[in-house]
C-alpha cells in the first residue's frame, strides 16, 4: 500500500466511526482532509518491504513536500523566510506514523445486547440527529457497550448545555451574564471517572470526560485526559481542538507526552498559531502540504498567519484562491473581511459580504462579515447590529465580541466598549487584541495609568507588533503622564518590530530633540529621511527632517553637509524653480569660498531658511536667497 493510500484508509475509516458517533465536526474534518490528500503520480508495484516503508512516510518526512510555489507569486518573500528558517533546523519532524499507533482506526466496537441493541442505537441516533438529546439517552438505557455508552453520555451532556442556554437567555437575555452550569456535569463526571478507573472507557469516551472536566474548570486533569483520547484514536480532531485551547503557554504544550502520528504536526501547527508563533506554524503547515497539497483547510491556516504578520498582500492571494476553489464557503473568510477592512477594499468586502449573505446569514461568520462592511461604510449602529447577531448565535465568538468593542469606541460609548473586551478577554485572555482595545477606550477617558496597564499587557502577548509598542509610547508621551525617556525605549522596540508607516522613527527624532540628545536626534531624522526617500514619500515629516540636519550641521561646523539639506529644502519648496535653485546656490557657494567670507554669508542664509521653510512657501525662501546674492553682488 503507498504512503498516501494509507492516509486515506486511515481517514476513510475515522471519518466513518466520527460519524456513526455524532461527532460530525470531527467528521467533517477528516472528510476534507480525505479528498484533499494528493494522488499518487505513479503507483508502483513494489515490494512488500518496499510498501512498508513508503507506507511510514509522514508530511513531516516525505520527500514529496514541496514549497508553496502553487499558490502565487505574491508569496515568494514568504516562501524564502520559510526556506531559511527551515534550513536552520529548528523544527523537529514528527517521527513516521506507525510507531507508536496501529496503522488503520480501531474496529467499531458495537457491544450491542442480543435483544435488538443494534434497532436502538439506530432510533437513539435518529433522535440525537433531530436534536432530542434526551430521548436519545433515554433510548439507550440498559446498554452496555461502549459505543452505546458514549452516544448516551454525550446525548445527556448535550442535553445540559441546551438547558444551559435556556436558562441563561431566560435570567440574563441573549448576550447577558450568567453563573448557569450544565446539570449534567457531576452525573457524567461520576460515571466516567469510573469507567476509567476500571479501563472500560474508549477514547471518545475520554474525549468526553475531558470534556466535562474541562466546564468544571479542572484543566490539568483535561489535558492528561485528552492526550489519552489522542493518543488511543488520533483521528478526532475534536478532541486535538478542545487539547489546544488549554495549551496557554508554550511550557503547557512542550509538557505534553504525545505518542507520534501525522495528526500531531496538524496539533502542533494550530498550537503554534494560537500561541502566535507563526513562523513555526507555517513551517509545519509547509510539510503537511507534501501530502495533502490541495487542502483548503490548510491554506486558510497559511492565510490567516500571513494576516498576523501583516502579509496582507501575500494572505489576500490565497484567500481569493479559497473562495474561488469553494464559492459557498463560510470557514475562516470572517478572518478575510478583517483583511480587506484593514486594507480599505470596500467593493470586495461588499462583494464578500453579498455572497456569504446568500449562502448563509445566520452563521456567525457570516454576521461578522456583513458587520465589517457596515463598519467600514461608516454606519457603526448597523455594524453593532449585526455583532450583536453573530453572538447571539455563539456566544464564545471571540473576535465578534473585540470587534464590537472596537464598533462603541467609535461610537463613543466607552463603558459598552469596555464591557465588550472584557467579554473577549474572559473567553480568552490570551487575545491581545482585546487588551489593546481597553487600553485605548481608558486613554480616551484620559486614564494613562489604566491604559498602560492594558497596553502592556497587549504588548507582552504580541511582543512583535510595532502598533501596540507605538501605543504605549504615545501614552508615556502624553500630557499627564510626560515619560520621554520611556516613551523612547517604546519607540525603540516599535522601530526594531517592522513598523511600516514609519512612526517609530520619526517620534524618536523628535523626543531626542526634545531632550537635548542633537546627535541621536540627528541620527534618527536621518534615518527616517532614507525610509522616506526609499517609499517615495513627502510630507511635512521630510522637511522638518531636512530643516533639524541642516540646523544640526550648521551648529557642528559642517557647512557642506549642513549647504547639502537646505539646497534640498530649496528643491522640496520651489519645485518649478528647483533646478535654477540649486545651480545658483552651488555658483554662489563656489564665489563665497573663494572670497573668504562663506561663513558669514551662509550663516545668514540659514538664519532666513529657519524663519521661512514650510511645505508650499519656497516663495518666501527664494526671495531671502536673491537677497542675499544681490547683497554679495554689491
Amino acid at each position: 500500500m503507498s504512503s498516501k493510500e494509507s492516509y486515506r484508509v486511515e481517514l476513510r475509516s475515522a471519518a466513518r466511526q466520527l460519524s456513526d458517533r455524532c461527532l460530525y465536526s470531527a467528521a467533517k474534518w477528516a472528510a476534507e482532509l480525505l479528498i484533499d490528500i494528493e494522488p499518487d503520480a505513479h503507483a508502483p508495484a513494489s515490494s512488500a518491504s518496499s510498501s512498508a516503508a513508503s507506507a511510514r512516510a509522514t508530511p513531516s518526512t516525505s520527500s514529496a513536500a514541496r514549497p508553496l510555489s502553487h499558490l502565487h507569486p505574491a508569496a515568494s518573500a514568504y516562501r524564502r523566510r520559510l526556506r531559511s528558517a527551515a534550513s536552520s533546523g529548528d523544527i523537529a519532524a514528527t517521527p513516521p506514523a506507525g510507531v507508536s499507533y496501529i496503522s488503520t482506526p480501531v474496529p467499531d466496537d458495537d457491544g450491542f445486547n442480543s435483544d435488538g441493541g443494534n434497532d436502538r442505537y439506530l432510533l437513539a441516533k435518529s433522535y440525537f440527529d433531530c436534536r432530542d438529546y434526551r430521548r436519545a439517552a433515554h433510548a439507550l438505557r440498559g446498554q452496555t457497550g461502549k459505543k452505546a455508552g458514549f452516544l448516551r453520555c454525550y446525548a445527556l451532556y448535550l442535553a445540559g448545555e441546551k438547558r444551559k442556554e435556556e436558562e441563561m437567555i431566560e435570567l440574563d437575555g441573549s448576550l447577558g451574564k450568567s453563573d448557569v452550569v450544565n446539570s449534567e456535569l457531576i452525573s457524567l463526571e461520576r460515571e466516567l471517572s469510573s469507567l476509567r478507573r476500571i479501563g472500560s472507557i474508549d477514547s471518545f469516551g475520554l474525549y468526553l470526560y475531558g470534556l466535562v472536566l474541562k466546564d468544571k474548570g479542572c484543566e490539568s486533569l483535561a489535558v492528561t485526559v485528552f492526550v489519552e483520547s489522542v493518543n488511543s484514536f488520533p483521528w478526532n480532531w475534536s478532541a486535538w481542538s478542545e487539547l489546544q485551547s488549554l495549551c496557554t503557554s508554550t511550557d503547557t504544550l512542550n509538557k505534553l507526552n504525545l505518542k507520534n502520528h501525522w495528526m500531531k504536526d496538524f496539533f502542533l501547527a494550530s498550537a503554534y498559531q494560537e500561541l502566535k508563533m507563526h513562523e513555526e506554524a507555517l513551517k509545519r503547515y509547509e510539510c503537511l502540504l507534501g501530502v495533502f497539497r490541495s487542502s483548503d483547510y490548510i491554506q486558510s491556516q497559511i492565510a490567516t498567519a500571513l494576516y498576523s504578520l501583516r502579509e496582507l498582500d501575500e494572505a489576500e492571494v490565497i484567500f481569493e484562491d479559497l473562495l474561488r476553489n469553494d464559492p459557498y464557503r463560510v470557514e475562516s473568510m470572517d478572518i478575510y473581511s478583517n483583511l480587506l477592512y484593514a486594507k480599505e477594499c470596500f467593493s470586495a468586502l461588499s462583494f464578500l459580504a453579498h455572497r456569504v449573505f446568500l449562502t448563509d446569514k445566520y452563521r456567525p461568520e457570516s454576521c461578522c462579515i456583513i458587520a465589517n462592511y457596515y463598519s467600514l461604510k461608516g454606519q457603526h449602529e448597523k455594524s453593532v447590529l449585526y455583532f450583536r447577531r453573530a453572538l447571539k448565535l455563539n456566544r464564545k465568538y471571540l473576535s465578534a465580541w473585540t470587534l464590537m468593542g472596537h464598533e462603541y469606541v467609535e461610537m463613543k460609548n466607552t463603558p459598552a466598549a469596555i464591557d465588550a473586551y472584557r467579554r473577549a478577554i474572559e473567553i480568552n485572555p490570551r487575545d491581545y487584541r482585546a487588551w489593546y482595545g481597553l487600553g485605548q477606550t481608558y486613554e480616551v477617558m484620559n486614564m494613562p495609568f489604566y491604559a498602560l496597564y492594558y497596553f502592556r499587557k497587549s504588548s507582552y502577548l504580541q511582543p512583535n507588533d510595532s502598533r501596540l509598542w507605538i501605543a504605549m509610547a504615545q501614552c508615556y508621551e502624553s500630557a499627564p503622564l510626560q515619560m520621554l525617556e520611556e516613551a523612547i525605549k517604546c519607540y525603540t522596540r516599535a522601530a526594531n518590530s517592522n513598523d511600516s508607516e514609519g512612526i517609530a522613527l520619526h517620534q524618536l527624532a523628535k523626543l531626542h530633540g526634545v531632550l537635548g540628545h542633537s546627535e541621536q536626534a540627528a541620527f534618527f531624522y536621518k534615518k527616517d529621511l532614507e525610509r522616506m526617500e526609499a517609499e517615495g514619500r513627502q510630507g511635512p515629516n521630510m522637511v522638518e527632517a531636512m530643516l533639524y540636519l541642516a540646523r544640526y550641521y550648521k551648529s557642528e561646523k559642517k557647512l557642506e553637509e549642513a549647504e547639502f539639506y537646505c539646497t534640498r529644502l530649496l528643491d522640496y519648496t520651489g519645485e518649478g524653480d528647483g533646478k535654477k535653485s540649486s545651480e545658483r546656490i552651488e555658483d554662489s557657494s563656489n564665489r563665497f569660498s573663494l572670497d573668504g567670507h562663506w561663513t558669514f554669508w551662509f550663516m545668514k542664509f540659514f538664519e532666513n531658511i529657519e524663519s521661512h521653510v514650510h511645505i508650499g512657501n519656497g516663495v518666501g525662501l527664494l526671495t531671502d536667497l536673491k537677497y542675499l546674492m544681490i547683497t554679495w553682488e554689491k
